[in-house]
């Protein structure tokens, strides 16, 4: 008996401990991430990529974060460190950050730079690289072989696989309490650069054999909501259940990504697998991305990009999230694409400018992302006066708000400019027309910000050079107006109301404006009458 009730206690308090580990959970439409229990919302920055190579070159950096208001720092941990000689594995490095970051009350996510960074294998300990042979190679069509670790050679997977498990078993020795560690990537922006496909050997006799059933299978019972690229690649050739690659998807670059998209996301997902049996935390896989003017091989080719998602999903069953490093100027389109059958956003990857300021406001508020992350924060100029860092600032604020309202209808987040001027959004019964602020002649350039719908005719705001006019969706008075309007911030989670804005500060009453002066928060109250 006491043996039994011993055991019902130790699998209690087992169940306890891996509910508390960091995990991601619906919360409405939205996935969250929840870090000791509560949601946790990643303001968050990545570091140059050999920053964290070094302790005593870390050591000035984790302020500079913590002035910025991170919290959070995306750092790279390299399989070359972790293990230099075959199953010898240094850990100090691993130490020193988690470390460095507790200190610093910042939480860390790991970017495992293992088989692959930036499509290359320059990542890799010395000893894979000497063995080639065991370690095989990607082969270009022309037979050119490349420092690029072939993804359907086993030995590499396993190796990679078995470095991954050490280090998350370390995390979870030294961390498995306290939770510094929340996330990591696994691999980074992987796929073939400089042809469509791998010709190896191996990866030419891989082609040639049937597509795997089981992706088969994972697009027939999605079919309807396919991504239109793979669909219509797909119903080109019948929507054929059998045959090789070709015969199911054509013969051409597009389908040697298809093909690399799947044994990409299989080597992975084994690497993602080995790490979760040790510690479970969420794992995601990053893309570079692709360009109108460009074909596979130029990008990546076999990375997860939007319309190979739905392969990647198939095969990668252990990935939580895939995730898009964000540069080109349509920022809010991709945003868009990668919300692609529930996929939950975070952006790992994106500028650390003003625009990047921006858009972090449309990221959260408009797709309810788990957080965002410029890359090379550790080199922003005057970080002191840095437009990232006053962003952060407001958010860091907003935070509790965000997170209490993501995934209810309750949030939006925006970008204006010239050639969009304005936006609608319907929240908390009513329908906000958001526009770029316009007043006495004078027009902002352009505008970017979030609201949170917190009530019955409540809502706050944060942002620049936007105002809000508001129209009742529900049944009752068909007017609204303006009640009142404050400025302020949060203070330990408290409102602290400034300056009751009025006159030309809400159009006489008219629209709740935010100047384009800089960023600001406020409350807006509305009432409704006939």
């Amino acid at each position: 008996m006491l043996r039994h009730i011993l055991l019902t206690l130790s699998v209690s308090a087992l169940l306890v401990a891996q509910s508390q580990i960091p995990h991601l959970q619906k919360q409405g439409s939205a996935t969250q991430l929840i870090v000791d229990g509560s949601p946790f919302l990643i303001l968050g920055g990545e570091l140059h990529n050999s920053s964290s190579s070094s302790i005593d070159y870390m050591n000035p950096i984790w302020e500079r974060m913590v002035g910025m208001h991170f919290n959070t720092v995306l750092a790279g941990v390299s399989w070359e460190l972790i293990e230099p000689e075959e199953g010898r594995f240094d850990f100090r490095l691993v130490d020193g950050l988690i470390d460095g970051a507790r200190r610093h009350h910042l939480r860390l996510v790991f970017l495992w730079f293992g088989s692959w960074k930036n499509g290359m294998s320059s990542y890799i300990p010395v000893w894979v690289k000497k063995d080639y042979k065991r370690f095989g190679r990607v082969q270009y069509s022309d037979g050119r072989t490349v420092e690029v670790l072939s993804t359907v050679v086993k030995a590499s997977q396993d190796a990679d696989a078995k470095a991954f498990a050490a280090l998350m078993r370390h995390v979870r020795e030294v961390d498995g309490h306290d939770h510094t560690v929340i996330m990591v990537q696994v691999e980074n922006e992987v796929g073939v650069l400089g042809d469509s496909r791998d010709h190896s050997a191996p990866a030419n006799a891989a082609f040639a054999q049937p597509v795997p059933q089981k992706l088969v299978d994972a697009l027939s019972r999605g079919k309807d909501s396919l991504y239109p690229d793979l669909k219509r690649r797909w119903e080109a050739g019948g929507f054929r259940t059998t045959g090789t690659w070709e015969q199911m998807f054509g013969a051409g670059p597009a389908t040697d990504e298809i093909f690399m998209a799947w044994n990409y996301a299989s080597y992975v997902d084994k690497v993602t697998a080995a790490g979760k049996a040790e510690y479970p935390i969420p794992m995601y896989v990053n893309t570079w991305l692709s360009s109108p003017d460009k074909k596979p091989g130029e990008w990546p080719s076999g990375g997860p990009l939007p319309h190979v998602l739905d392969v990647w999903r198939a095969a990668g069953t252990q990935i939580d999230v895939l995730t898009p490093d964000i540069y080109q100027t349509n920022f809010a389109e991709w945003c868009r694409r990668y919300v692609h059958r529930g996929n939950p956003l975070f952006i790992p990857e994106m500028m650390r400018d003003a625009s990047g300021a921006r858009n972090v406001f449309y990221a959260i508020g408009q797709h309810d992302a788990i957080g965002t992350s410029p890359f090379a924060v550790d080199s922003i100029a005057e970080w002191e006066k840095a437009p990232l860092g006053k962003a952060y600032a407001v958010l860091e604020q907003l935070a509790p708000a965000i997170l209490e309202h993501q995934g209810k209808g309750e949030i939006t987040g925006f970008l204006l400019d010239k050639e969009h001027p304005s936006v609608k959004a319907e929240m908390g019964g009513y329908e906000l027309d958001i526009q770029i602020d316009s007043i006495f002649g004078m027009t902002a350039t352009s505008g970017h910000g979030i609201v949170i719908a917190t009530g019955p005719g409540e809502f706050i705001g944060a942002g620049t050079g936007f105002r809000v006019a508001f129209t009742p969706k529900t049944p009752g008075p068909k007017i609204a107006g303006i009640a009142t309007v404050d400025e302020g911030e949060f203070k330990a989670g408290k409102w602290v109301a400034g300056r009751r804005l009025n006159g030309d500060e809400n159009d006489q009453g008219q629209r709740w404006r935010f100047s384009p002066q800089g960023l600001s928060i406020s409350r807006c109250a509305v009432y409704r009458y006939e």
